[in-house]
């Protein structure tokens, strides 16, 4: 094991030592190399002469570009889109997003959490956490309904063993209960369970109520007190389109500092909260179950930056450049609640659409009151035959998933278009009868 490797370990031994449990063989042997960023920032602060350390090409006191190119970035200043980014993202961005996040979650206030990570978008964040933290074997508890893609991150690629409970209850309420039990039956079996909280929910488009987050974060406590490790992630990805009556806060503020056997990390980013995919900047930020622990946070931040080296070096520096700029614009918050609003029209009149008694012979649907999302449970035909049909013959496109689910994204539809979308959705499971 490098010796850098070892320093953090030790680091972690002394601050948390549940936390160095949790790490995965990978998680344990990352550093951040004390090399060529290092020397070169040492440089940036003393080197006044000649600074002959970092890999860009400079001109006339700045970075070496092409004019055709900064024609496309004219906004900003050429040394805040061509050098390379810092490892951890643009200090001034990161401190921004901390403001952001306390801002918006109440529950942070007091809280002791680290500064935000820059990362390629929440994808991203996911894979880092992967390999920090997850061995094969390792169970991870999630609900039947989530998204597809945690199967190429956690199982693919690190042999997790994905532990699901239902996701509802028959009356239309998250499912706590079955989250409970399968959360247990984890702690019994491994001592260590990984559990993945998504809200607003994809596919479902659920966020729980405050009652229900609240029993969410007793059940993971109760576990921890029991003697189970528990990496508890929130992956925000939909953070702030709460439509209904529900929690209006990521779950991250109630469970950081619960206990010291719980490690809460809060994946969220700019993607879908300022509408810009393209740009994939995104944040994983870390809180120790035992509130102030600096050498806990500065070690696994120093963990983090290690990876992001070894597999992108580091994050796009324009696109963190245009979401600093966005959130110091003095309109950011009248358009972003302008957007919310065109959102929060399209999901209700979803459910105004559904409301109809005429839709009950083909589907029932899932509750809904967030996100993107929504999906339909269809009745007799496979959800499959209906997606091919739609699409075959309606042009319109949706996502099977299962034998009954179908995925609508109301995001992309506007408000207008939403009743004929459903009239033809029920066209084709009738075609199909």
């Amino acid at each position: 094991m490098n010796p850098l490797a070892q320093e953090l370990n030790e680091m972690l031994a002394q601050g948390n030592p549940y936390v160095l449990e949790m790490l995965s063989d990978l998680g344990k042997n990352l550093f951040f190399p004390k090399g060529i960023l290092t020397q070169s920032a040492e440089a940036k602060e003393k080197a006044h002469r000649f600074n002959a350390t970092i890999g860009i090409a400079t001109e006339n006191g700045g970075p070496m570009y092409l004019p055709c190119v900064q024609e496309c970035f004219s906004a900003f200043d050429p040394k805040d889109v061509f050098p390379y980014a810092p490892p951890a993202g643009k200090p001034e961005l990161r401190a921004l997003w901390r403001e952001k996040m306390l801002r918006e979650n109440p529950s942070m206030a007091g809280k002791a959490f680290s500064n935000p990570i820059v990362t390629n978008a929440l994808t991203h964040g996911l894979s880092i956490v992967a390999d920090m933290f997850v061995d094969a074997g390792d169970h991870m508890v999630l609900p039947d309904m989530m998204w597809g893609n945690y199967n190429i991150t956690f199982i693919t690629r690190r042999g997790a063993e994905i532990k699901k409970h239902t996701t509802f209850t028959e009356d239309g309420g998250y499912n706590v209960a079955a989250f409970a039990e399968q959360l247990r039956a984890t702690a019994a079996e491994k001592g260590k369970a990984v559990v993945l909280l998504n809200f607003p929910n994809n596919p479902s488009g659920y966020t729980p109520t405050v009652a229900e987050g609240d029993a969410i974060v007793a059940t993971i406590k109760e576990v921890a007190e029991s003697g189970c490790n528990i990496v508890a992630i929130t992956d925000d990805a939909y953070f702030g389109l709460f439509y209904e009556d529900s929690m209006q806060e990521s779950l991250y503020g109630k469970l950081a500092n619960i206990h010291p056997r719980v490690l809460t990390i809060k994946l969220d980013g700019a993607t879908k909260e300022e509408y810009v995919w393209g740009l994939r900047t995104g944040f994983i930020t870390f809180a120790d179950g035992k509130g102030e622990n600096e050498p806990v946070l500065t070690a696994l931040e120093k963990k983090t930056m290690g990876i992001i080296r070894a597999t992108i070096s580091n994050c796009p520096h324009p696109s963190q450049t245009a979401v600093l700029a966005a959130l110091r614009n003095p309109e950011f918050a009248a358009q972003k609640e302008e957007k919310y609003q065109v959102m929060k029209g399209r999901a209700l009149e979803v459910k105004r659409v559904l409301a109809d008694s005429k839709y009950a012979e083909a589907w029932d649907y899932y509750p809904f009151n967030s996100g993107y999302f929504m999906c339909l449970k269809i009745k007799d035909v496979a959800a499959e035959k209906v997606r091919v049909q739609l699409l075959d013959k309606y042009g319109v496109g949706t996502i099977s998933i299962g034998q009954t689910d179908l995925r609508v994204a109301f995001s992309c539809i506007a408000k207008e278009n939403i009743q004929e979308l459903f009239d033809l959705i029920y066209q084709a499971v009738m075609d199909l009868r």
